[in-house]
């Protein structure tokens, strides 16, 4: 997105509404849905995704949440296995922990080293990729016998959900709107609680029922059935919008003086009498037979395994290399560490609530059993879906109601609003959870507690993760990447202290610290909300900046590149 889109140029600052101050003169050539200024502005390309057909969008916003749906069920299935696995091959649970820090490790910092891949090489090869991950580490998973198997199959499953972390928010903004975002960000944090909370639910009746190899089978057949969907049916997002806006420059500038040598033509033909509306007639074939004349792409183009950038130069190896330092820049910006923050904290009590699921309410007085367990993900499955709700389309909503109070035009920091209900209800269901499963409370008011932890996960991933997208909207995947690897940071430090913290004070206490951390963390929200269009003013030179070392390398200017890093 250009510096001239952002409203006195600053990111995140945008006109999203027709009827405000601007509107005569800067955004009167915008494209519109309605009253709607469009965000960011689509090209006439029909092959541009933001000019796909709602079918083609559908579909693809279909198949990114199978994607994550899948990657997140077998990256969280594990832990259904544990006690069979401990009588069998006695693999100790401290190992199990350790797996599951190595696949929090994995899934972070993985998704830092494949972010270069999918600009250069396309989207589609990997997400293909980390499908074979996934299909390898079920596979490996099914057939483990030993402390060291069952450590790197989760290393593997971690690298398949490398994807769902920053890419398939990467593909979401390609294909929809600035102000269809929250919903289809909602969507895309649904399948991922869809994945995270019924994977153990299933592995839990599979492992109960077929016994706990069987669960590496069924993410073996799972991932091998999504692999073929995407092999077919998934098509390439990469489109340089740039380079089409150029064409699209020069069609116009064509179009014009082609009309013009008509009307001058038809002018001094006497037997014509030309009025204006028959020149506009005649600039509108034209405009139409410009239109017409791009080049679609076919069916195997589309779904091409690879798809060279436009920059690409041989292989691409030192331009990847270049990436990966340029992205860590983005580490610095407020923004970044805020949506990470608040991701990574919601996995965070993700392994505590597991844990005490899997540890206490197995024990007296609840005997639960496998079944039993898992069936207590269900109540977080529902808060999830009302959070997305609530954070997606809500969010949309009060968004463009504060655009419309704002003279049409939309501050990043408006979706943040949202936060104050999680602010409230997250902590509480911690509270409810911990402190009813240590005095043994009846289990109403526990598996309300987890509907209300589960809420909080679906809100709050789905709000932080839209307001960065919104704050800066030029480096989407980098900023993903970003949060990747805090979210996961926090996942894998909170993975090897939570056993230790709640041997050492209790679950009581343990759960009354991490909901008064829950609180501390979303309530840094206010904070964003006060001085967030502050901080993006300090950081918009370096935002812009980022940018203009991207466009370089993008046009393979590497030494100019390696002046601008350096400065």
């Amino acid at each position: 997105m250009d510096a001239d889109t952002f409203v006195d140029g600053l990111p995140g600052t945008t006109v999203i509404v027709k009827d405000h101050h601007y509107a005569s003169s800067e955004t009167s050539e915008l494209k519109r849905d309605g009253d709607i200024v469009l965000q960011p502005q689509p090209s006439d390309d029909p092959s541009d995704p933001l000019n796909w057909k709602p079918y083609r969008k559908n579909w693809h916003i279909a198949m990114i949440c199978l994607f994550t749906l899948v990657t997140s069920a077998i990256a969280n299935d594990a832990g259904s296995a544990q006690d069979q696995m401990n009588e069998e091959l006695g693999i100790s649970y401290d190992a199990m922990d350790n797996a599951a820090g190595v696949l929090f490790i994995c899934v972070g910092y993985f998704t830092y080293l494949f972010m270069p891949a999918s600009l250069l090489y396309g989207r589609r090869c990997v997400y293909m990729v980390c499908l074979i991950f996934g299909m390898l580490g079920s596979l490996w998973f099914a057939k483990t016998n030993t402390t060291a198997n069952s450590i790197g199959n989760q290393a593997f499953v971690g690298i398949s959900e490398v994807a769902s972390e920053a890419l398939t928010q990467f593909s979401l903004s390609e294909i929809v709107f600035e102000h269809e975002r929250g919903i289809k960000i909602g969507i895309y944090i649904l399948s991922t609680s869809i994945g995270t909370y019924l994977g153990p639910l299933a592995a839990g009746y599979v492992a109960s029922s077929q016994g706990w190899r069987w669960i590496g089978w069924w993410g073996l057949i799972a991932c091998a059935i999504t692999f073929v969907l995407f092999l077919f049916t998934f098509e390439e997002t990469a489109f340089d919008r740039t380079k089409a806006f150029d064409v699209g420059r020069q069609r116009l500038v064509a179009t014009q003086e082609s009309a013009q040598k008509l009307y001058d033509d038809k002018k001094d033909d006497q037997q014509h009498s030309l009025d204006a509306s028959k020149d506009e007639v005649s600039v509108k074939e034209f405009m139409g037979s410009s239109a017409d004349s791009y080049k679609r792409l076919t069916y195997w183009q589309r779904i091409a395994l690879i798809t060279p950038a436009t920059s690409l130069s041989g292989w691409g190896f030192r331009q990847y290399f270049v990436r990966l330092v340029q992205t860590l820049r983005v580490f610095l910006f407020p923004a970044v560490i805020y949506s990470g923050m608040q991701w990574g904290a919601q996995n965070a009590w993700l392994t505590f609530y597991l844990t005490t699921m899997e540890e206490d309410w197995m024990e007296a007085p609840y005997n639960y059993g496998d079944n039993a367990v898992a069936i207590m993900n269900v109540p977080l499955i529902i808060g999830a879906t009302i959070g997305c709700i609530y954070a997606g389309y809500l969010g949309d909503y009060i968004t463009i109601w504060f655009a419309k109070r704002n003279k049409g035009v939309k501050e990043a920091e408006m979706r943040l609003w949202m936060m104050i209900l999680p602010c409230i209800i997250n902590p509480l269901g911690l509270f409810l959870f911990g402190i009813g499963t240590a005095r043994h409370w009846p289990w109403g008011p526990s598996y309300v507690g987890l509907g209300f932890i589960g809420f909080g996960w679906g809100c709050a991933g789905d709000t932080a993760m839209a307001y960065l997208m919104d704050a800066y909207p030029g480096m989407v995947l980098e900023g993903m990447v970003a949060v990747s690897v805090i979210n996961n940071t926090f996942s894998y430090i909170f993975t090897f202290a939570c056993q230790s913290w709640i041997n050492s004070i209790g679950t009581e206490k343990t759960y009354i610290s991490i909901g008064i951390l829950c609180f501390f963390f979303i309530f840094t929200s206010f904070f964003m909300i006060l001085l967030g269009k502050r901080m993006r003013k300090i950081t918009a030179k370096h935002y812009f900046a980022f940018l203009r070392v991207r466009s370089l390398l993008d046009n393979q200017n590497t030494e100019q590149i390696v002046d601008q890093i350096n400065s």
